[in-house]
């Protein structure tokens, strides 16, 4: 079996039963949908068309959602279906970056993730989803698409249908027919107001918040006070296509479009997400280049140095998956990802890399304070394994994120091939960075400071190039990514990106160096670099992190 939907919008009224039915039949809280009918407009009046597009969960053959899930909560069944298990989620919110439909919420009364689950529990013993039943137009059509007798593989066979996103690969099971691009394709609307039909756009609510309508398809709550394709004069779009360049102001045919009634969706991750990638990169970049330094005798192995640099990873990386654990809805089964793992999901790859990096330093760190403290005396032969361990693990754990953020489906920015690179040449330079801030505090020797003064001000250099000339000069491979890199470079976020992850991270640490090397305040002005530096990454993450969850997928 193969269960799928058709929607056919020449019958659809956009009545909403199929949302009301939906939320009394899966007792859905007010606040969230599993089905919702967004309203688009075009044309001017008097020549205006309102077209209705019912949205949810697609049921895809290749549901990234799934793949994505650290604890399997999130899984498909044999049938097709794409179900999920509350008791099991522990609310780490990956499915819903996974999602490119923006099908998937967290339920604030179970702060499980939850969506349309195709009623599951009703076609189990024979009957249709409630949607389909209570819609007057027969609108939805549900069925198996691998019975040629069913209605839904005769609707298939004898009408041109259309899916909503097909580049993305998922191969969606809700298909329409007479799909309005407009509606089915977030962006070809137009930015007209802050409000939609009924409610003004949301800017902000609960822990989550939310997205603030932008571009119009509004990720915000549905809008007070009527607005119809009148012809008034609305604001030029943002900008379309790869090179995310601005379009021109005036009159243009994307201004005959807009959302006049959407649901509204959560952004998932915020600060802690950012400030994790900060302290990943410090704990494990620190190892990478002390672990270098020293396995490769570019300086001589000092012991001191070496019990900063292994107290200071440990308490990064605790620190880091505190922030983990602090971002879940469900802190207290944190440990589920140990225990049922999906090993298809970098989110569970990821825990396992750092619990095995964190392993690592902390034997090694141990046999340190040991041999410091007169127990025993260790040879190079015992601390190389140690060390070229560390520097592996450490890779892994500063980029596996790279390929969390991959697996992201729903946030075409985070797609990029030169993430893995970008997040090794952060973690270097987090890494020497921290060892100047080191040197004003705690024992570190004069070769290893210095060296990592020379991989400080190189991987700055290399970090700058990586930004300008690869994650934002280049086109962009999709409309939502390149209005993802123009909020961040031109939009909301620019402050966050220029005045913090450029000015601050780049430019203002490259004065203090260069301060720093001509004078005699060497260890303060070396330690304000290191700072200046990790504050702006701190600033570049947050931006990077929150500028895509606010393009809208629906």
């Amino acid at each position: 079996m193969n269960y799928g939907f058709v929607i056919d919008n020449r019958k659809c009224i956009g009545c909403h039963a199929c949302s009301t039915a939906c939320k009394s039949e899966n007792d859905v809280p007010l606040g969230v949908n599993r089905t919702w009918v967004k309203y688009v407009e075009t044309g001017h009046y008097p020549d205006a068309t309102r077209h209705f597009q019912v949205t949810r969960c697609n049921h895809c053959a290749n549901p990234p959602c799934v793949r994505i899930c650290p604890v399997t909560a999130m899984y498909q069944r044999d049938d097709g279906i794409v179900e999920f298990d509350p008791e099991v989620c522990i609310g780490c919110k990956a499915c819903m970056q996974a999602c490119p439909y923006d099908a998937i919420y967290i339920d604030p009364e179970t702060s499980a993730a939850a969506k349309c689950h195709y009623c599951a529990h009703r076609v189990d013993v024979g009957l249709e989803p409630a949607c389909v039943v209570v819609c007057p137009e027969h609108a939805i059509i549900a069925g198996d698409m691998d019975d040629p007798a069913s209605e839904i593989s005769r609707m298939l066979a004898l009408h041109k249908t259309t899916v909503r996103k097909p580049e993305q690969g998922t191969a969606p099971k809700l298909f329409y027919i007479n799909g309005v691009d407009v509606a089915m394709r977030p962006g070809a609307e137009t930015e007209t107001s802050s409000s939609y039909m009924w409610a003004d756009i949301a800017s902000g609510h609960g822990d989550h918040g939310y997205d603030h309508g932008q571009n119009g398809n509004g990720n915000g709550a549905v809008e007070s006070g009527r607005r119809s394709a009148s012809g008034a004069k609305l604001r030029s779009p943002q900008p379309q296509g790869r090179g995310g360049h601005d379009q021109p102001s005036g009159r243009i045919a994307g201004q005959m479009v807009q959302v006049a009634y959407n649901a509204q969706h959560q952004v998932p991750w915020h600060w802690p997400v950012a400030a994790y990638l900060v302290t990943k990169a410090i704990g494990a970049g620190i190892v990478i280049l002390l672990g270098l330094m020293w396995g490769l005798n570019l300086v001589p192995f000092d012991q001191a140095t070496a019990l900063a640099v292994g107290l200071t990873s440990l308490l990064f990386i605790g620190i880091t998956t505190a922030f983990l654990v602090f971002d879940l809805e469900k802190p207290e089964m944190f440990l589920t990802i140990l225990t049922r793992p999906n090993w298809n999901s970098w989110l569970a790859r990821g825990a396992f890399i750092l619990i095995g990096f964190t392993g690592v330093v902390g034997v090694w760190f141990g046999l340190e304070v040991g041999e410091y403290a007169g127990f025993f005396s260790l040879n190079g032969w015992i601390r190389a394994p140690f060390l070229w361990a560390g520097v592996i693990l450490g890779i892994a754990s500063a980029i596996y994120t790279a390929f969390l953020f991959g697996q992201a489906e729903g946030r075409d920015l985070w797609q990029s091939a030169l993430m893995p690179f970008h997040l090794l040449v952060q973690a270097v330079m987090a890494g020497a960075g921290t060892v100047l801030i080191l040197n004003s505090l705690l024992p570190v020797s004069v070769a290893v400071n210095n060296m990592a003064a020379i991989v400080f001000a190189v991987s700055m250099v290399v970090d700058l190039f990586v930004i300008l000339a690869g994650e934002f000069a280049m086109p962009h491979p999709s409309d939502i990514a390149a209005r993802a890199a123009h909020a961040i470079s031109h939009g909301k976020y620019r402050n966050w990106f220029w005045q913090g992850a450029i000015v601050t991270g780049h430019f203002v640490p490259m004065v203090l160096l260069g301060f720093a090397s001509m004078t005699g305040f060497t260890d303060l002005a070396s330690a304000a670099s290191g700072v200046a530096a990790l504050a702006g990454l701190y600033c570049y993450e947050y931006a990077f992190v929150m500028a895509p969850q606010e393009i809208a997928n629906s």
